[in-house]
């Protein structure tokens, strides 16, 4: 089988991990533990940060490209403008100079997200532009960030959303991504809908982080509140990181083999090997994300790659 494509990765290249040093309030490392200022403090492991070990977990699993993405949960994106300056630019200094093994995606401040220079790093190496799902919360969020979609979609190369900052106030350490994380992306996904998000958009291939929280499974109610979602929309993808075949299973009943796409959050959980048989694995670990990242760019990519 083609080597695979995984949509969602974090690595810390070393200008980031510096810059989460040198500062003084949350988001910070001191050592190898995190403080955020929703989340309780995390150890992180060192090892999971090692480039030359993650290629090699990945060959292991047969993926040929990953995506790493800034960690939107830090809240970097939404820090002062002059410090998410400073935060953003470490990420995408460090992460340009990763191994050809890796198409990171690109972030922009919340306030004042400067288009021209999105368009910039669009430009380069970065596979597309990240999202905080508490960005785009609500159908007026997703309107403030119309000129960030416009130069994705100009740029032919995708949107990706994924978790924001949340707070988990005392909970334990699964509240997070199991409650904060799923509430922010079904919040997402019916923001994109309210907003008739594909009629002002056009071109725009959107990518949900986590299959969007489950929120497809919600359009039964919908049409029982009077909405109507529509039909499926073939450039709106899902990934599956922290879902197994259970999940994803339902996501498919709802959208179709078409829009679902690998996802792991490696390091803090595994792709999945295959699912449902040869013709279903290749659909979401080869086709679906290459699709969904636009089919010349990852021709292109893994050929560097090889």
């Amino acid at each position: 089988m083609a080597a695979a494509i995984d949509l969602h990765q974090h690595l810390w290249p070393a200008p980031l991990v510096e810059l989460l040093r040198r500062r003084t309030r949350a988001p910070y490392l001191r050592g190898w533990t995190l403080h955020t200022a929703g989340e309780a403090p995390y150890d992180v492991r060192v090892e999971d940060h090692d480039v030359d070990r993650r290629i090699a977990l990945d060959l292991e699993a047969g993926i040929g490209l990953a995506c790493p993405s800034l960690s939107a949960p830090l809240g970097l994106e939404s820090l002062p403008r002059e410090e998410a300056d400073a935060a953003l630019a470490a990420w995408h200094e460090g992460a340009a100079t990763l191994p050809a093994h890796f198409a990171p995606w690109a972030s922009v401040p919340v306030v004042d997200p400067d288009p021209a220079g999105l368009a910039e790093l669009l430009a380069g190496p970065f596979v597309g532009v990240q999202l905080p799902a508490t960005q785009v919360a609500t159908p007026g969020g997703w309107d403030v960030v119309g000129d960030v979609l416009a130069v994705a979609a100009s740029a032919g190369k995708p949107v990706f959303v994924h978790p924001g900052p949340t707070a988990v106030d005392g909970a334990p350490s699964w509240w997070a991504p199991v409650v904060g994380y799923v509430a922010q992306l079904q919040a997402a996904w019916w923001g994109w809908h309210a907003a008739a998000g594909r009629a002002q958009h056009p071109s725009l291939r959107l990518v949900f982080a986590a299959g969007a929280g489950l929120a497809p499974l919600q359009h039964e109610r919908l049409a029982a509140r009077g909405g109507d979602a529509g039909t499926v929309d073939r450039d709106v993808f899902v990934e599956t990181s922290s879902y197994g075949a259970q999940g994803v299973d339902a996501l498919i009943r709802v959208l179709g083999i078409d829009v679902v796409a690998l996802g792991s959050d490696r390091p803090y959980a595994e792709p999945l090997p295959a699912l449902f048989g040869e013709a279903a694995t290749r659909a979401i670990r080869v086709d679906n994300p290459r699709r969904a990242l636009g089919a010349g760019q990852v021709d292109q990519k893994l050929g560097e790659a090889a």
